[in-house]
């Protein structure tokens, strides 16, 4: 089944051409209408608004059958205004904690789906410890059925590794096999 040439993916820039999203490529037509964004030629960088990427859009670009005419369909769109940018640190959350560590028990090693793991404070919560990069653990459920409310040291257990914030920051999310050959120069 092919995809239809308004549903396919556009990279939106944001103004300071920092990639910030993937619409499709109605909402980005709409965006370009509205006059809330530029399309930008993918070879020379020239910004058009909507009629003039109607006037000068690269050959070979897809097409949108409309009753009137054709319009081309931009790949890349810059916003005028500011867009919200993607987060710069990774978010707390139980499955970029897993993720972090490795889908492993930071006890006993053991390699655990995601039904196997628990989120374990190496300081305790009833003892003032944080939910946080540098205070929580993956931890299968009888290892933390045996620390309790316990420290490690406490418990006679060793941490594998020390917990820290990840060093990987979130990514702007693209459909697995969207990215385009144009945004090359974009998501670096």
């Amino acid at each position: 089944m092919t995809r239809r040439v308004i549903d396919r993916p556009v990279l939106v820039l944001n103004r300071d051409w920092q990639p910030v999203a993937v619409f499709d490529v109605a909402t980005a037509v709409t965006t370009v209408v509205r006059e809330m964004g530029w399309a930008l030629d993918p070879e020379t960088y020239q910004l058009h608004d909507f009629e003039g990427w109607c006037a000068a859009a690269p050959p070979g670009a897809a097409i949108i059958p409309t009753p009137s005419r054709g319009v081309p369909a931009p790949e890349i769109i810059v916003l005028k205004e500011y867009g919200e940018r993607p987060a710069r640190q990774a978010s707390f959350s139980r499955q970029a904690l897993y993720r972090r560590d490795d889908w492993r028990c930071q006890y006993c090693g053991a390699r655990a789906g995601e039904d196997g793991l628990t989120i374990d404070h190496v300081m305790p919560r009833s003892r003032g410890g944080p939910t946080s990069w540098e205070n929580c653990v993956a931890a299968c459920g009888p290892c933390n059925r045996a620390k309790a409310d316990r420290t490690p040291g406490e418990a006679g257990m060793r941490l594998r590794t020390r917990p820290a914030r990840p060093r990987w920051t979130p990514l702007l999310r693209v459909p697995r096999g969207q990215v385009r050959p144009s945004w090359a120069n974009f998501m670096v």
